[in-house]
Parts: C-alpha cells; sequence; structure tokens
C-alpha cells in the first residue's frame, strides 16, 4: 500500500509542476493531461487509467487543472484573434488611402502639364475659366 501512495505522490508531484509550468521530463508549457503528468512523474503514457480506482482522485484534480488552465489561454487566443483582425482592418485602410494618395498625385501631375502646355503668351481667359471684364 505504501508503494501504491508513493506513486501517487509522484503523479500529484507532477501535476504541480506542470501547472507551475516547471516540468522536468516533459516541454514547457504542455497541455496538461494524463499521458503527460504520467511522462512527468517518469512514467509511461497510459499508466494513469480511469479503470483503477486507485487514480481516480488524481484523474480529477488532472482535468480540473487542465480546464482552469485552458480558459485563460482560449481567452488569449481570442484576444490575439481579434487584435489580428484589427491588424487586417487597418492595413486595408492604409493600403486604400495610399491608393488614394497615388491617384491624387497622378492626377495633379497630368493637370501641371495640361497647364505647362498653354502658352503664357497666348493666355485667352477661357482656358483658365475666367470671364473678361472691360
Amino acid at each position: 500500500m505504501e508503494n501504491i501512495n508513493s506513486t501517487l505522490e509522484e503523479y500529484f508531484q507532477a501535476l504541480e509542476r506542470l501547472i507551475k509550468n516547471r516540468p522536468i521530463n516533459v516541454p514547457m508549457n504542455s497541455k496538461i493531461n494524463k499521458d503527460t503528468v504520467a511522462l512527468e512523474a517518469g512514467r509511461k503514457r497510459g499508466s494513469i487509467k480511469k479503470s483503477r480506482e486507485v487514480f481516480l482522485e488524481l484523474i480529477e484534480a488532472i482535468d480540473s487543472a487542465s480546464a482552469k488552465i485552458e480558459s485563460p489561454q482560449k481567452e488569449i487566443e481570442n484576444k490575439l484573434h481579434k487584435h489580428k483582425e484589427q491588424r487586417d482592418k487597418y492595413k486595408s485602410l492604409y493600403e486604400e488611402a495610399l491608393n488614394r494618395e497615388i491617384m491624387y498625385l497622378e492626377k495633379i501631375n497630368e493637370l501641371e502639364k495640361m497647364l505647362s502646355k498653354k502658352s503664357p503668351f497666348s493666355c485667352n481667359d477661357e482656358n483658365y475659366g475666367l470671364n473678361k471684364v472691360d
């Protein structure tokens, strides 16, 4: 019985290390589930089974820890998705503004060329939209 208690204690210690994101045997930021807890405890994958009554309390603790950690993670992912959508929206608006500016510069250039073609000596008021007053 003492062997079972020490084994369970190792599993619970492994779970605590995973919760604190300070694992020894698995990569950092690993998902918390039965397999990662088993691997972190130095056991084989699949060694924690629902069919063994000894593990029921451990499995509840694993499920609880997993749910607590995934909730903030999903919140962060949702915020990230929202910010990426905003970034894309503003990038699109920026590109539209640049295209508009280029169009205006081309139009200004075209109008300046039209004005420069007009000879200053043949300055009739019709060309400039002025009414001649005598």
